[in-house]
């Protein structure tokens, strides 16, 4: 039996720090090696256990991000998109892979995680939802088949404290869809609409976003024919499927330890194969 992946989670006490913490548990594949929080949190000293309702671990949830690099062979960052650079910088130095799930980001700072998948393995994704990933790979096949008379609109709802719109899932949508088309979502993209706007512009990919309640996620792609129309809808009934996902990335980039071309740029495209 091969020796479990040592696992650094970053945010520990947020939702997604928590789900995966707690699905690590679970499987015999993985052991958590480092934690950290925000230096004001209430759990910064505390052995992971405590959280988790386990033994003790030894391990201590640390306010310093340099934590996440020392003896770890993946770095999980699910968390604020100021930070990500900081985190990405400690996984250069201690040569650690990354699975990053962070949305929000720019297009220098995704630039940057191009960069530094040079060096070493990153998987980069908006959503590591399973079913996002086939959901995505369908909006490509399809785009690629409809001419631009079809309209393209992607529909995405979200819990009320969400602060990005659209989502980095509505985003990546409309990216998947564009490049079915083999046009730039930055040249077709329709953000919003509000007074009088005029027709809609044929070939344009357009966005709505609804904020409410506690929704984790929902997210459709509609393809408007004359007469006709496409719909594909992904819903996410609980956060778990994104810690469940992050997960299967995290096996996938750590069987690419040791491996002589030690680097590579990755998606849950490449996870599912």
């Amino acid at each position: 039996m091969s020796a479990p992946i040592k696992v650094a989670v970053a945010g520990f006490g947020g939702r997604m720090g928590q789900m995966i913490a707690g699905l690590v548990q679970t499987e015999n594949s993985f052991t958590i090696s480092a934690a950290t929080e925000a230096p004001n949190s209430n759990l910064i000293g505390q052995d992971i256990s405590q959280s988790l309702g386990i033994q003790k671990t030894g391990v201590e949830i640390s306010p310093s991000p340099n934590m996440l690099g020392r003896n770890s062979d993946v770095i999980i960052y699910f968390t604020r998109p100021e930070a990500t650079m900081e985190h990405l910088k400690i996984a250069l130095e201690t040569n650690t892979s990354m699975v990053i799930g962070t949305t929000g980001l720019n297009l220098a700072e995704e630039k940057k995680i191009e960069e530094a998948s040079k060096q070493i393995p990153i998987i980069y994704c908006a959503n590591t939802s399973i079913g996002m990933t086939l959901l995505m790979q369908q909006v490509k096949k399809i785009a690629s088949i409809l001419d631009d008379s079809w309209d393209i609109e992607i529909v995405e709802t979200h819990h009320n404290q969400k602060v990005d719109a659209p989502s980095g899932t509505a985003l990546a949508l409309g990216a998947a869809a564009s490049e079915g088309r083999s046009v730039s979502l930055d040249d077709v993209r329709d953000y919003g609409r509000d007074g009088i706007t005029g027709p809609r512009k044929q070939g344009n990919i357009g966005f709505s976003v609804v904020r409410g309640g506690d929704v984790a996620g929902e997210h459709s792609v509609i393809f408007f024919g004359k007469d006709e129309r496409i719909e594909l809808t992904h819903k996410a009934n609980d956060r778990v499927i994104f810690a469940r996902g992050a997960l299967k990335a995290t096996q996938f980039i750590a069987g690419k330890l040791g491996q002589k071309n030690y680097s590579g740029y990755f998606t849950m495209d490449d996870v599912l194969g």
